[in-house]
C-alpha cells in the first residue's frame, strides 16, 4: 500500500461516557500523573510503566493429561463402562431391534481393543484401606456438601467414591483428585521434625483444584519479574517445578494406594488435543453418560462441589448445543448451500483439550485499586484494560505455532466445514469466515477435476474418492485453537471490549439468547483482563497457549514477549498513540483482527483487509508489510501475507518499544522470535513438535500418514518423549534451587541446615538429586525416595515466598502460626 498513514492525533484520549454508569473517561494526562508515568521524561516513563521489570508478576494455569495403564478388568474407566445400565440397555434395544446392533458392536469392540493399554482421563481404584489417616481426613473434608459446614451432611453423590468388592472396600477417585490426595498421603509420612514443610504441603493442596476433565494445578507462588533474574525465565522455572511435583505425586501415588499391585499405572503429561480413543467413545455414547465418565466431580478447589460439578455439567451442554448452532451460521453465511451436513454429537469432547493460561498482574495497578482515595477505580481499570486487549490481539499471531502448538492431521473425510471450522462461525464475521474457509480448502488441494470438493457424508462414497483422486486432507499446526471456543465475538448491539464496566455481562446475555453461550458462564476470551475486584490483582491473562516443546526456552521466550507487549500497549495508551477510537469494538472489525490469528492456526499463508477498514492501528502495522496488494478477488480488499504481517510486528517492536526491549533485557527474545518466525520448520514450537512426532512415526511429512497414525504417534510422543523431556528440564531448574538451599544451609542461615538434615540425613540437597534423578525419570523410586524428594520440592518451593522464607531465617514457631494458620486437616 502506497498512500501515506492518517496522521495520529497528538491530543488526549477522548473521553468515552457510558449510559449504564454514568463513567467519564479520564484523560491521558491524568493517566499518566495517576501512574506517574510523564512520556515527557523518557528517562522515567519507560521505567514506570505498568508492568515494567518490577512490577510486573505473573503466575499460570496448566491443563494436565492423564492416563491409567492397564488391563480393561483393572481400569475404572472400561470397568465403569461394561458394568454401565447404558451398555445393558442398548444391548436390549438392539436385540429388539430399536437400536443398531452395529452400535454394541463397536462399543464393545472399544473395550476389547485396545493393544497399548491406555486408558485416556480415566479414574484408579484401590483399597480404602491404602489411606492413611491425614489422607483419609482430606478426603472425608472435601466429600462433604460444603466445606464450610465440617458437621453438615456429605455430597449427595459421595457413594460414587467408593464399592465393595469380595467384601473389600474400595475407593475410586479421578486423577486430578489423586494429585492432592497423594500430597496429603506424603504429608501424613513425614517425620514430626518436619512440621514447617508439612504446613506449607497443607497450603499447596489447594493448588490441586480441577473443574474440567483434565487435572488442574495453578502456580504455587507468584513470580516477581525481574531482569536480574531473566524476566520469563522465573515462571518458568515455577511451571516446570509444579510439573515435577505432579510427576512425584502421580508416582507416589502408584505405591502407595497400591495402584501397580492392582494393575494400573498412572500417567500423567502435557497434550494438547482430546485423545483420539475418547473422541471414538464419545461417537458412542450419548452425552450423559459422557458426562457420567469424564466430568470432574470437582473435589478440590471448591466449598460445594457438587454445586460446580453441575456447573460443568452445563458448560459441556453449553458448547455441545453450541456446536449444533453453529451449523445454522454455516447455511447463513452460505459455507453449506444444501441439505446434506454430518451433524456434531450432542456431545462434544473439546473440554478435554489442554493448554496453559499464562497470567500478568501489575503491583501499581494493584495498589491504586486497593486505595479507594487513588482517584483510579474499576471503571479506570476496565476502560483502559480493554484498549490493552485489542492492541494485544494485534500481536497473538506472533505466538500460534511460534511459542506453543497442537499439531494435527485431517483426512479428506474430517473436511465437513460443520466439523473442521470448529467454532468459528461464533468467533468471526461471516465475511472472514467464506475467505478461511476458501483460503484453508485451497491450502488442502480439495479439488475433484478443477472444482472444489468436500466431503460427501457417507463414508462407503468418501473413501473411493479419496483415493482415486489422491484428497489427502490437510495438516494444521494448532489445530487446539479451532477445536476449542477460545474467544466470543461481540454482537452489534453489545461490545466486549469497548472499555465500559459490565460489557461482558451484556454481551453474555446477547449470547445466551442467541443458543451461543450462557450468562452464567466466564466470558471466553484470547488474551482476558483479571480485573482486581475479582481476582485481587490487576493483569491480564494469555489463553491462547496450546503445548510448549520447551519449558526452558518457549515458555521462557513467550513469557517474556507477553510482558513486553503489554507494557508496550501501555506505553502507546499514555504518549496518545492508540485510543478507543482508533481501535474499534465493533463485530467486524473485532473478527478482523482475530481472523489473523485463527489463519495461523491452520497455517493459511494470506488474508485480507478492507481497505477502509476502521482500525487505524491496523493500517499502521500494514504499512511496513511487504507484498502486499489488492486483491482481485474481493475488491476493495488488501491481500497480505501472514508471514509478512509478522514480520512487519517484529519491526514495529523494535523501532517503537526499543527503550523497553533494553530494559527487559530481550533483546534475545525478540531476535530468537523473528528466528522462529521466518525459519518455523526449525525454531517453531510447531516445527520441533511435529519433527518428533514424525520420528515416531518414522515418517518424513505429515501427509505421509492418515490422521489416525499421525495422532497415534503424537499421543506416544506426548506420553513419553516429551514427557521425560519436561522432567529433565523441571530437574535443572530444581538443581538451582537446591544449590542455593545447599548454600543457606552450609552458611547456617536460620533453619535451612535443620531441614536439610531432617529431610536428607547429612545428604546434601544437589548430590540427593542427583543420586535419585534416574530412578525418578524411569518411575523406579520407591515410596521413601519419593516422600523425601516432595519434601525437599516443597522448602524450594517455600524459599520462593517471602513469608516462609522469614520463618526459615529467624526460626520461631508463634511466627509459623501466624503465616500458616491451622489447617482444616490437622488434628
Amino acid at each position: 500500500m502506497s498512500r501515506s498513514m492518517p496522521a495520529l492525533p497528538a491530543e488526549a484520549i477522548s473521553p468515552a461516557f457510558d449510559h449504564s454508569n454514568s463513567f467519564i473517561a479520564k484523560d491521558r494526562g491524568a493517566y499518566c500523573k495517576l501512574l506517574n508515568a510523564d512520556p515527557r521524561r523518557p528517562e522515567s516513563f519507560i521505567q514506570n510503566l505498568p508492568f515494567a521489570p518490577g512490577d510486573a508478576t505473573a503466575g499460570t494455569e496448566n491443563e494436565l493429561q492423564s492416563a491409567v495403564k492397564g488391563a480393561p478388568e483393572d481400569v475404572d474407566l472400561p470397568s465403569i463402562i461394561a458394568a454401565s445400565n447404558y451398555l445393558k440397555n442398548i444391548r436390549k434395544r438392539s436385540l429388539s431391534g430399536e437400536a443398531p446392533a452395529q452400535l454394541v458392536t463397536d462399543l464393545e469392540q472399544f473395550l476389547a481393543d485396545n493393544p497399548g493399554k491406555i486408558w485416556e482421563n480415566s479414574w484408579v481404584r484401590f483399597p480404602k484401606g491404602a489411606l492413611n489417616e491425614t489422607a483419609m481426613r482430606v478426603l472425608n473434608h472435601d466429600l462433604l456438601e460444603d466445606k464450610r459446614a465440617p458437621q453438615g451432611p456429605m455430597r449427595g453423590d459421595a457413594h460414587k467414591f467408593s464399592f465393595k468388592r469380595e467384601g473389600q472396600e474400595f475407593m475410586r477417585l479421578p486423577i486430578s483428585y489423586i494429585l492432592k490426595i497423594s500430597l496429603a498421603q506424603a504429608l501424613g509420612e513425614m517425620s514430626p521434625n518436619l512440621n514447617l514443610v508439612r504446613e506449607l504441603g497443607h497450603r499447596m493442596m489447594s493448588h490441586f483444584s480441577n473443574d474440567n476433565t483434565s487435572p488442574e494445578t495453578f502456580s504455587f507462588y507468584t513470580v516477581k519479574l525481574r531482569r536480574k533474574n531473566r524476566m520469563g525465565r522465573g515462571i518458568a522455572g515455577e511451571t516446570a517445578l509444579r510439573f515435577l511435583v505432579c510427576q512425584a505425586l502421580i508416582q507416589y501415588a502408584n505405591r502407595s494406594f497400591k495402584l501397580l499391585s492392582h494393575g494400573q499405572e498412572a500417567v500423567l503429561y502435557m497434550a494438547p488435543n482430546p485423545p483420539t480413543r475418547q473422541k471414538t467413545l464419545n461417537d458412542l455414547i450419548s452425552d450423559a453418560f459422557y458426562r457420567d465418565l469424564f466430568m470432574s466431580p470437582c473435589l478440590s478447589g471448591w466449598d460445594r462441589g457438587e454445586d460446580k460439578h453441575k456447573y460443568m455439567a452445563l458448560c459441556h451442554q453449553v458448547l455441545s448445543r453450541s456446536q449444533l448452532n453453529a451449523v445454522a451460521k454455516l447455511r447463513e453465511a452460505h459455507i453449506i448451500n444444501n441439505n446434506l451436513v454430518v451433524l456434531p454429537n450432542t456431545s462434544n469432547v473439546s473440554l478435554a483439550n489442554n493448554g496453559t493460561h499464562l497470567s500478568l498482574g501489575s503491583l501499581k495497578l494493584g495498589k491504586l485499586l486497593a486505595d479507594p482515595h487513588s482517584g483510579f477505580g474499576a471503571h479506570d481499570e476496565k476502560y483502559l484494560g480493554d484498549l490493552v486487549i485489542k492492541f494485544c490481539e494485534h500481536f497473538l499471531p506472533l505466538f500460534v505455532g511460534t511459542y506453543s502448538a497442537a499439531p494435527y492431521r485431517l483426512d479428506f473425510t474430517d473436511f465437513h466445514p460443520e466439523k473442521a471450522l470448529g467454532y468459528l462461525p461464533h468467533e468471526l464475521d461471516f465475511t472472514h469466515l467464506r475467505m478461511i474457509w476458501r483460503r484453508w480448502k485451497k491450502k488442502a488441494k480439495l479439488k475433484i477435476l478443477g472444482q472444489p470438493c468436500t466431503p460427501f457424508g457417507p463414508l462407503w462414497l468418501d473413501r473411493p474418492l479419496r483415493k482415486v483422486f489422491g484428497l489427502c486432507g490437510d495438516f494444521v499446526p494448532d489445530f487446539r485453537l479451532i477445536d476449542y471456543l477460545v474467544t466470543l465475538k461481540s454482537t452489534e448491539e453489545s461490545h466486549a471490549l469497548d472499555g465500559t464496566l459490565g460489557n461482558d455481562l451484556r454481551l453474555k446475555r446477547d449470547l445466551d439468547a442467541l443458543g451461543v453461550f450462557d450468562e452464567s458462564m466466564s466470558l471466553y476470551l484470547l488474551y482476558k483482563q483479571r480485573q482486581f475486584a475479582f481476582m485481587g490483582f490487576s493483569g491480564f491473562e494469555g489463553r491462547h497457549y496450546s503445548l510448549f516443546e520447551s519449558l526452558s526456552t518457549d515458555m521462557v521466550h513467550a513469557a517474556n514477549l507477553q510482558t513486553l507487549i503489554t507494557a508496550y500497549a501501555f506505553k502507546c495508551i499514555l504518549n496518545g498513540k492508540i485510543s478507543h477510537e482508533e481501535l474499534p469494538s465493533d463485530p467486524f472489525t473485532e473478527s478482523e483482527r482475530r481472523q489473523i490469528f485463527f489463519g495461523a492456526a491452520i497455517g493459511i499463508p494470506t488474508f485480507f483487509v478492507n481497505k477502509k477498514t476502521r482500525n487505524r492501528f491496523m493500517l499502521r502495522v500494514l504499512r511496513d508489510a511487504k507484498k502486499m496488494r489488492f486483491s482481485r478477488r474481493y475488491p476493495g480488499y488488501l491481500r497480505v501475507y501472514n508471514l509478512e504481517y509478522r514480520l512487519a510486528l517484529i519491526s514495529m517492536i523494535r523501532t517503537e518499544a526499543q527503550d523497553l526491549i533494553e530494559l527487559m533485557g530481550m533483546e534475545e527474545t525478540v531476535q530468537d522470535l523473528e528466528e522462529r518466525v521466518r525459519f518455523p520448520e526449525k525454531f517453531s514450537a510447531a516445527g520441533k513438535l511435529t519433527e518428533s512426532i514424525l520420528e515416531k512415526a518414522n515418517a518424513k511429512k505429515p501427509m505421509e500418514l492418515s490422521g489416525g497414525e499421525f495422532a497415534q504417534a503424537a499421543e506416544y510422543y506426548y506420553r513419553n518423549d516429551l514427557r521425560m523431556k519436561h522432567m529433565c528440564e523441571a530437574c535443572d531448574f530444581l538443581a538451582e534451587e537446591l544449590e542455593r538451599l545447599d548454600g543457606k544451609a552450609l552458611l547456617g542461615r536460620g533453619r535451612y541446615r535443620e531441614m536439610l538434615n531432617s529431610i536428607l540425613e547429612g545428604e546434601g540437597a544437589l548430590q540427593f538429586l542427583s543420586r535419585v534423578k534416574l530412578d525418578i525419570l524411569r518411575g523406579d523410586a520407591p515410596a521413601s525416595v519419593l516422600e523425601r524428594f516432595l519434601a525437599l520440592c516443597m522448602l524450594a518451593v517455600g524459599a520462593q515466598l517471602p513469608e516462609y522464607e522469614r520463618i526459615l531465617n529467624e526460626p520461631d514457631e508463634k511466627s509459623l502460626e501466624r503465616v500458616f494458620p491451622a489447617p482444616i486437616h490437622s488434628a
